[in-house]
């Protein structure tokens, strides 16, 4: 068997530890910047050791672990959680809670319903309203 490793790629580690099913889905977070080690963005070809703190924005919440262990490859549920440990993160109270589930639910309703370019019917409709806002030139 062999020793374990004294660096490995963040990337690798995480998907590792079971915090993502995937390597690539590892390299997605990485590059998305929602990854860091010792507080600066780690891209996904940063190496790790033993003791660095990895502060993760994961399925809308930060997780603040400490690296316990290395690994490269998907270990079991049991070995994976022996790879780090986890600070507790704050306790946020229901009404905090409810707060930004409100402001969260007002941004989605404030944003367009299309991406990218608008089709010619939205354009008309953008047009013909600053129109009426405008004046027509």
């Amino acid at each position: 068997m062999k020793p374990a490793p004294e660096i490995v790629r963040v990337d690798r580690w995480l998907m590792a530890a079971r915090f993502y099913k995937t390597r690539s889905q590892a390299a997605k977070a990485c590059e998305g910047r929602k990854v860091k080690v010792d507080g600066q963005t780690a891209k996904p070809h940063k190496t790790i050791r033993v003791g660095d703190t990895l502060t993760i924005h994961h399925k809308g919440r930060y997780r603040t672990i400490e690296i316990l262990g290395l690994a490269e490859r998907g270990l079991p549920p049991a070995v994976a959680r022996e790879l780090y440990h986890e600070e507790q993160a704050m306790t946020v109270s229901e009404e905090d809670k409810e707060l930004m589930r409100m402001i969260r639910n007002a941004e989605r309703k404030n944003q367009p319903d299309f991406k990218g370019r608008p089709t010619k019917r939205i354009r008309r409709k953008l047009d013909s309203f600053k129109d009426k806002l405008f004046g027509s030139e």
